[in-house]
């Protein structure tokens, strides 16, 4: 970690296992060991950030508060529960414990720091430096009554403090000296620039009040396998990324943290998934978060409403359509990895997958005693009708490649899915519909997919057809019912998966040099191919090994339990945008698998 001459943190930000997770629902921060929180976007998730030092330097936005000679912090931890962080900072001349959350909105997003001198006299240095819109707008800066105002185009923030600030090198600043037993609070509010500053909150109480939430919804957790802390850990990192007013959930509060360090394979993920939906369901609905589990399946409905065959891979937090992909040449990216980019080009791709996991979704909501949607069955008609003219037809697949369109297996298997879904609801609840057109469309996609994604003289399913290469979405093949994991063919495609496509015991997408897909460099392994390894191994009944993989999992974890997207095994880092939703989502449904407890994710059908 490079470092300025006056001990802060400088140009690199931290590796990916120095940050922890704020959240508030609606939007999250990322504050690192060195007291800085380098990514920030107010209000929602997917806002233009005003903290950016994650993909550049500090220039670009950050807000420091850590003692003046800038340790990283001793220890830290979530207060029990929830997303109220502490972390004790410790120097030669006492300790003082740094409390960071973001409230439950009423109206306006805060931020609240808190300072409390644990020991001796601690010289701190606090240093908000505000960059809108992505680290390129400087703002206008000022006093007002007290309290200091930064405004730049449609943004706002004020700062709150008894603490004297003031400019400096157009950042501003503040030291002063916290003792044993003293409080020094800091607010930060995000308001529309053209309305007044919002009112004064309490930030002690506001602490007090965002622990007490997280209690309460902590409070409801049902599961009773093993790793429960782990779960609900990884459950509260799901309710920080989900939209509240909507019920969407976002793939990760990040965009552009590299698969690759130094590459360019990097993304917005700050937008929902269809192809996420059926295993978030399980998630939920399997440790009693029913409410979560209702919005997310009511705002699904809501976004793929309208015309079938205009169905997106995924949707911005409120449902939007339209996410175009842009370059933002003013940030250098994390570590150099460029571009930097907001927005998604693989929302208009055409993904056969989706169809099925809509289905799916749909289908275990209405099993677990989700109150059906008067619409829900007349969209799934809709959207089957649809399936009916295009499932034969090639698509981007799964990992939204971008080299042209294949017959993807997994693909395939998703439209049976879907057909399957459809068959199953007629039998078991007496809807309408053609169910013998469903079930004939259902064995034939089955059918073609065991002739033509199948190799037999290597006994393994492949990536698409007419093709060698292997996949790890093949794992997903037990995991939804398409053959039992003791069928042979399954057999011998775990077998062949654990063999190439495992590095140091973690598991790759695909082979990236074998495989074209339409993207410079490489990637880490992925962390929920490898779950998906450790739910395969333990319906094969190899339990033992299946834990083993689990716990090398939970290892990786850093020491507030957040996974990113991906493991980069040569350089024993995680990579990928952080926290990753799908790789918390994986953990829950695994451990559930693993503890053999009532779990939707392999009662399919």
């Amino acid at each position: 970690m490079n470092r300025g001459g006056d001990g802060y943190t400088s140009e690199v930000p931290s590796p990916l296992e120095d940050y922890a997770l704020l959240g508030d629902t609606e939007s999250a921060a990322l504050v690192s060991r060195h007291g800085s929180i380098d990514w920030l976007c107010l209000p929602r998730f997917d806002s233009p950030a005003c903290f950016a030092a994650l993909l550049g330097s500090p220039d670009h936005g950050r807000w420091l508060l850590a003692p003046a000679g800038g340790p990283r912090c001793a220890r830290r931890r979530y207060r029990e529960g929830g997303l109220v962080l502490e972390s004790r900072f410790e120097t030669s001349s006492g300790a003082v414990t740094v409390i960071d959350c973001m409230p439950p909105r009423d109206d306006t997003p805060d931020v609240v720091r808190v300072i409390r001198g644990e020991a001796g006299r601690v010289e701190m240095r606090m240093e908000l430096v505000v960059r809108f819109d992505y680290g390129s707008i400087v703002p206008w800066v000022r006093k007002i009554d007290g309290r200091t105002s930064a405004v730049g185009g449609p943004d706002a923030v004020c700062l709150t403090t008894p603490v004297e600030v003031h400019g400096e090198e157009l950042r501003s600043v503040a030291e002063f000296v916290v003792s044993e037993g003293e409080e020094v609070p800091f607010v930060l509010t995000w308001h529309p620039s053209h309305t007044p500053l919002p009112p004064v909150i309490d930030p002690l109480a506001a602490v007090e009040a965002t622990e007490r939430w997280w209690q309460d919804w902590s409070s409801r957790l049902t599961y009773r396998g093993n790793w429960r802390d782990e779960v609900q850990g990884s459950l509260t990192v799901l309710k920080a990324l989900t939209f509240g007013p909507t019920g969407a959930v976002v793939a990760a509060p990040t965009t552009s943290l590299p698969e690759e360090l130094g590459g360019s394979r990097n993304w917005d993920y700050r937008f929902s998934w269809l192809r996420d939906a059926t295993f978030t369901l399980d998630a939920l609905l399997a440790s009693g978060y029913t409410a979560e589990a209702v919005a997310w399946r009511d705002w699904l409905l809501r976004s793929v409403a309208g015309d079938p065959g205009e169905l997106q891979i995924m949707y911005g937090v409120g449902g939007e359509r339209r996410l175009p992909e842009l370059e933002l040449p003013w940030l250098p990216g994390y570590e150099d990895s460029s571009p930097v980019r907001i927005g998604n080009g693989a929302w208009d791709q055409f993904q056969l997958d989706v169809y099925g996991e809509v289905l799916d979704s749909l289908h275990q909501a209405r099993k677990s005693g989700i109150e059906s949607d008067p619409m829900a069955w007349s969209l799934q008609r809709m959207l089957l009708r649809s399936l009916e003219r295009v499932w034969d037809q090639p698509d981007e697949g799964l990992w939204e490649v971008r080299s042209g369109r294949q017959h993807f297996t997994h693909s395939k298997v998703m439209a049976w899915v879907a057909f399957d879904r459809a068959v199953s609801t007629v039998e078991d609840y007496g809807l309408e519909g053609p169910v013998e057109q469903w079930r004939a469309l259902r064995d034939q996609v089955h059918a073609e997919v065991c002739r033509e994604g199948y190799d037999a003289d290597r006994n393994t399913f492949v990536q698409h057809y007419g093709s060698k290469q292997l996949d790890a979405s093949l794992l997903m093949l037990p995991l939804v019912g398409f053959l039992p994991a003791e069928d042979p063919r399954i057999r011998g495609t775990v077998e062949a998966v654990e063999r190439e496509l495992m590095v140091d015991g973690f598991v790759h997408r695909y082979d990236a040099e074998a495989t074209d897909d339409g993207l410079s460099g490489g990637e880490g392994a992925f962390l929920m191919c490898t779950f998906w390894l450790a739910d395969c191994l333990q319906l094969l009944h190899r339990h033992e090994e299946a834990c083993e993989i689990f716990g090398r999992l939970l290892d990786l974890r850093n020491d507030v339990g957040l996974l990113a997207e991906e493991y980069d095994v040569a350089r024993r880092r995680m990579v990928g945008n952080f926290p990753q939703a799908f790789s918390h989502v994986a953990l829950i449904n695994s451990a559930a698998t693993l503890s053999e407890v009532h779990h939707g994710a392999h009662d399919r059908g």
